[in-house]
């Protein structure tokens, strides 16, 4: 059954079921699920005495016969291949993507209809191949289902419009769109750089706290899937849409008070343009894909290519997800000083 529902991470998931329930918002007809490291708790409508992103998602009624705990309980391989059988996925609307790992690549129709099965309302199964270009684009390979690779997501009460194939959009950051959407303060000028098809804009403009959002990205296809989305959603807050290479659409932007910039391989060259626009006591929301041996000296880096410790201060560092065995996406929160 499909419900309304909020993910936190796994270490905060006991604190936020008693919370929820508690304050009777915990739908206690419907089973809590545990995904990849977060907790899925069905709610409610409604205001919630907990943060975290709120989604929609389906769930096993309480009662009802326990389905298959696992989609690897529905692939038939030998002991020494089912070890090898990805452990994460993606659900972006009715679509599922998988890493396939080079071994079992002929096994990749088996683990596509093992996730169709698995996976409620799924309709569409695809290999990601990884996103390429300057245009961020996903090389994919279907493996089970039917139609095409757009679809409709939601996340944080949002609608999006999102084509897999043609504009980068990763699900896992439902939480971070949600995190800086209540960080801004009313009145703010937000630039939303890289936007792809623009999560951070549309919850931000959701909470009509901005004065004015700007989105802007090089991908045709992303920014025509941004005010598809904008269309539907018709917020009070203006979004300016622009279609155009960052350097250059700084280079003749006024000023902002908070700029996101999420281009987690390649971003760190915008930095000293993108930290120009930013007011004094404006904020930049910034993601990279860090190596955790780099950890330690990697912000102070970082912080150089903003402009160094005398204009700014890192307010804030996390761990988002797990990108690769050694690696991780973080955010890094700078704030510029003041008297800067």
């Amino acid at each position: 059954m499909r419900s309304r529902a909020i993910r936190v991470a796994r270490s905060e998931g006991e604190t936020a079921r008693r919370a929820l329930l508690d304050a009777g918002k915990l739908r206690t007809d419907l089973r809590i699920r545990v995904d990849d490291g977060e907790v899925v708790l069905p709610v409610g409508e409604g205001s919630l005495p907990v943060a975290g992103a709120v989604v929609e998602e389906e769930f096993i009624r309480q009662g009802e016969p326990e389905a298959a705990r696992r989609y690897q309980d529905l692939v038939s391989l030998p002991p020494d291949r089912r070890a090898l059988l990805p452990r994460a996925f993606d659900v972006i609307g009715d679509i599922v993507l998988v890493r396939i790992p080079d071994e079992l690549e002929s096994d990749g129709p088996a683990i596509g209809d093992a996730l169709l099965r698995f996976v409620p309302g799924a309709r569409l199964v695809g290999a990601d191949g990884g996103v390429h270009g300057t245009d961020r684009r996903r090389s994919l390979r279907a493996l089970a289902g039917k139609g095409g690779w757009r679809t409709h997501h939601r996340e944080n009460g949002i609608e999006i419009e999102v084509d897999v194939e043609q504009a980068y959009f990763s699900p896992r950051l439902a939480r971070e769109h949600a995190r800086v959407a209540e960080a801004v303060r009313p009145g703010e000028t937000v630039y939303d750089l890289c936007c792809g098809v623009g999560p951070f804009s549309l919850a931000i403009a959701r909470d009509a706290r901005a004065r004015r959002i700007v989105a802007v990205d090089h991908n045709a296809a992303a920014t025509d899937l941004l005010r598809a989305s904008l269309a539907r959603m018709a917020p009070s807050v203006p979004v300016d849409v622009v279609e155009d290479d960052v350097e250059r659409f700084l280079k003749s932007a006024g000023p902002a008070d908070r700029a996101i910039l999420n281009l987690p391989l390649q971003g760190i060259k915008y930095l000293p343009s993108v930290s120009r626009v930013v007011r004094p006591g404006g904020s930049i929301h910034y993601y990279e894909v860090t190596e955790r041996a780099e950890l330690d000296a990697r912000a102070m880096t970082i912080m150089d290519r903003v402009g160094g410790p005398r204009e700014w201060v890192i307010r804030d560092h996390r761990e988002v997800h797990a990108y690769s065995p050694s690696s991780d996406l973080r955010s890094y929160t700078f704030e510029r000083r003041g008297d800067a």
